[in-house]
């Protein structure tokens, strides 16, 4: 269950539109993760 209003710890990912995308480059804007499986997909 994710921790409300607690700090995520830092990240650094790849988008899906292929950018690197860090925790950091969203400081003070809100921020919503949303994690899809490739599930059904050939990837």
């Amino acid at each position: 269950m994710p921790l409300i209003d607690k700090q995520a710890p830092a990240f650094d990912l790849e988008g899906s539109d292929g950018k690197r995308h860090r925790l950091a480059d969203y400081t003070g804007k809100r921020l919503l993760l949303f994690f899809y499986p490739k599930d059904n997909t050939s990837g």
